[in-house]
């Protein structure tokens, strides 16, 4: 009698576990859905609810490093952000994911096709960072922004995202609300 209670129970455990499993499935990398924007939470950060399977999914703009929402530009950052994917679906492409589970993507308005993140940094938003000495994927934009002194590039030595953690560390949750 107690054998079968205690297979019984392992049985729901092991059920348990699978549903848990099928919940946190994600798209594979390099496959492309619509989803809806259903927050920003700042100059690189997003939530989506994916039109495939209504899940949310926190995104992160693949090849672009916005101010930390704490830092000098961040609101400016989160609201210009805003204004770019409010409005309608967005087209999704995972690159990869990071340590945090966040997709690190690439997000274009269904709309005209704007590839979100390559605005963010010609907005002078959001900086491309480099990489083992090889630009970042939109130097060009940030050209544009850093010659005519758009956003972060209107102050003559902005600090870059990385720059700030380093010296301040993360922002607190509460710059996350």
């Amino acid at each position: 009698m107690h054998f079968s209670r205690y297979l019984s129970a392992m049985l729901l455990f092991a059920l348990g576990l699978a549903a848990q499993a099928q919940e946190g499935a994600r798209p594979r990398a390099g496959q492309t859905w619509k989803a809806e924007v259903t927050y920003v939470v700042d100059g690189d950060s997003i939530w989506v609810r994916s039109e495939p399977d209504g899940r949310r999914r926190k995104l992160r703009l693949d090849g672009v490093d916005a101010p930390e929402i704490c830092q000098t530009y961040g609101p400016e950052a989160r609201a210009a952000m805003q204004a770019l994917v409010k409005g309608g679906p967005v087209l999704v492409t995972v690159r990869a994911y990071d340590r945090f589970g966040r997709g690190i993507a690439s997000v274009r308005r269904t709309s005209d096709k704007l590839d979100i993140a390559a605005a963010m940094v010609e907005q002078g938003w959001s900086w491309t960072p480099v990489y083992q000495g090889r630009r970042g994927k939109y130097w060009r934009q940030e050209a544009v922004a850093r010659e005519q002194g758009r956003g972060v590039f209107s102050e003559q030595t902005p600090m870059s995202p990385a720059e700030f953690r380093k010296k301040h560390g993360p922002c607190g949750a509460k710059a996350y609300s």
